[in-house]
């Protein structure tokens, strides 16, 4: 869902290297969950039901949790993933008492009902990613987002998943007050072809991994005349919603895509067992990020772009017992950090507008 604008006041002590990290690093040491989504050769039909063999061997996601990681959620959501040549299966089982939803047009504000949200960025830069939001009248709403909302970035609300298939099954009663409900399971399958950067690029991801993650809208509710709505405070102001995730983002913002879940998509047919660590040069790319909320947190301090490294961290960083010296570069136009991973000789940069390249 979109991110709504909080003003912060901050109170500075100390204008030491040590506080300015301590600030970007509050809850931001959470491990990223991972997910191995087989290869299916049976064809899935999107009715929201998951009767097909391939999705009975598919494992679960752990329970969703908190958006901070913290907090358990009152009601479960679990995940499970497929793939094959065409689509990028997902089905959603949404634990909810109270199934309600109103809103049918296309394109509208889904996350002001109670639904489910996909988040995808396929080369894990962090820009150009994808969301879609469905409630549970199956009503969707998806998103072409060019970087993170953190930057001065364009969200195409006319943005349209060609060929998406989603289906909704409601364990109970939609929109009815007057029975308790089990909740709802969502189907979706989603075309490989939408992550196409150029006409004859192959997006189909065999043997590698997207940075992907799910989020789960919830609201408090009111009756009025048997229909539900969101509720209101005394002074008429809606309550806060519940932001339920696969993989915790550690602050209230799902638009930081470096701390999303890694899906790896095994060429290994369901049944078959296959693992995924995560790189250890995405575990640089964390130490990166790191650097960059940091320079974030230095600029709005000191009005200017620190210069060296140790305004920041200490000098060197530690990943799997080898030691780095991320290097900060300042120009014109803001500043470079870059390391090279000992792991893959690959030279790894981040910019002051948090986009990630390797080369």
């Amino acid at each position: 869902m979109f991110i709504k604008q909080i003003k912060f006041t901050f109170l500075v002590v100390a204008l030491g290297s040590y506080s300015i990290l301590s600030c970007a690093q509050t809850k931001q040491d959470i491990v990223p969950q991972t997910y191995v989504a087989h290869k299916t050769q049976e064809t899935i039909t999107i009715d929201g039901k998951a009767d097909e063999t391939s999705w009975q061997k598919a494992k679960w996601t752990n329970d969703f949790i908190d958006i901070e990681g913290i907090v358990t959620p009152k009601y479960k959501t679990k995940v499970k993933m497929l793939w094959d040549e065409t689509y990028f299966y997902i089905f959603a089982n949404i634990e909810e008492p109270h199934v309600w939803a109103d809103i049918k047009k296309h394109d509208a504000v889904i996350f002001y009902n109670n639904d489910f949200e996909v988040f995808v960025d396929p080369d894990g830069d962090t820009y150009n990613y994808y969301e879609t939001e469905i409630n549970a009248l199956n009503t969707v709403w998806d998103l072409f987002i060019t970087k993170p909302y953190r930057e001065n970035n364009v969200v195409l609300n006319d943005y349209e998943t060609t060929g998406l298939k989603s289906a909704v099954q409601i364990h109970g009663t939609l929109n009815d007050p007057n029975d308790i409900d089990e909740g709802w399971t969502l189907e979706i399958a989603i075309p490989w072809d939408v992550y196409k950067t150029s006409y004859y690029e192959d997006a189909v991801p065999r043997d590698r991994f997207f940075r992907v993650n799910f989020s789960r809208v919830n609201w408090n509710y009111s009756l009025e005349n048997g229909k539900y709505s969101r509720k209101k405070d005394d002074n008429g102001d809606y309550l806060h919603e519940y932001n339920w995730v696969w993989s915790p983002i550690g602050v209230i913002n799902m638009h930081e895509p470096e701390k999303w879940g890694y899906v790896y998509f095994s060429t290994k047919k369901i049944g078959q067992t296959d693992h995924f660590i995560i790189p250890q040069d995405e575990k640089i790319k964390w130490e990166l990020f790191k650097l960059y909320r940091a320079q974030k947190k230095y600029h709005e301090i000191n009005k200017k772009w620190a210069n060296s490294i140790e305004n920041l961290t200490p000098s060197a960083v530690t990943i799997d017992s080898e030691i780095l010296y991320p290097i900060l570069e300042t120009h014109n136009f803001g500043y470079n950090i870059s390391v090279k991973s000992p792991f893959t000789k690959k030279m790894l940069i981040i910019n002051q507008e948090g986009k990630f390249k390797s080369q």
